[in-house]
């Protein structure tokens, strides 16, 4: 349920097209929707502009179709799924035709209705190629919040030269997602560039002494470089979330 489809279904009793009662039903699991296991957050879309995200990870196939099939079935207009491999997508690509599965950034996206698209872009940045499986994340997630996006890969710190060309589209982007892992420097690199927030991602990806993102994670934390915020590491839903949230503004 978003604002849009209250709307109309407000609209339609007022005029006297659909019976009170009726509306009475179709708002009656407002709320939540209560599967047993999951309960489906029906209003989010309302206090958020977003709907429910399924987080995958964890969940059995089983539980993921059930909860992917009351979405579909309650006409969430856009569903996004994450964390989902391959054979968790063969195993509900069936709910919808138009299900589409990003084998890199591990989503499975259902979009029915175009978003309000925001002045500016988004910029997402990656470090190396290592780190395209976050960006594909942030990437899937922005363009569902209607964002305009430009994406710039393998600029890391280590042949940071290669970044220079890109400083037009760096600088005329509203935001920036800038996700790096190793020792994560890029963030501060780039913020040290633009006028512009950045959402700086840490990713898992490194040596040993990476501490599977937490040396990213801590570099970013530390950037001399203001106006950097900071999201978990390998969370680009959270980066694009946010970003989406700013560029909305």
């Amino acid at each position: 349920m978003n604002s849009n489809r209250l709307s109309e279904l407000l609209e339609a009793v007022r005029r006297g097209k659909l019976p009170v009662g009726e509306a009475v039903d179709l708002l009656r699991d407002l709320p939540y929707g209560e599967l047993g296991e999951a309960k489906i957050d029906n209003h989010r879309e309302l206090r958020r502009g977003y709907p429910e995200v399924v987080f995958c990870q964890g969940k059995t196939k089983g539980q993921v179709r059930e909860i992917l099939s009351y979405m579909i079935r309650e006409r969430t207009h856009n569903v996004l799924a994450t964390r989902a491999e391959a054979n968790l997508f063969a195993a509900v690509s069936d709910l919808h035709p138009d299900l589409r599965y990003n084998t890199l950034g591990r989503t499975i996206v259902l979009e029915r209705e175009p978003p309000v698209t925001p002045e500016g872009t988004l910029a997402i940045v990656t470090a190396g190629t290592a780190d395209l499986p976050v960006a594909e994340e942030a990437f899937e997630t922005a363009c569902l919040f209607g964002a305009r996006v430009e994406r710039i890969n393998d600029v890391g710190v280590a042949g940071v030269h290669r970044l220079v060309p890109h400083l037009p589209v760096l600088r005329q982007a509203r935001v920036l997602i800038v996700i790096a892992g190793m020792e994560g420097a890029l963030a501060s690199v780039v913020a040290g560039l633009v006028d512009s927030p950045v959402i700086a991602v840490p990713t898992s990806v490194g040596y040993g002494a990476s501490f599977g993102g937490l040396a990213a994670l801590l570099t970013m934390l530390n950037s001399c470089a203001g106006g950097v915020g900071v999201v978990n590491i390998d969370n680009g839903y959270g980066a694009a979330c946010l970003a989406g949230m700013i560029l909305h503004i």
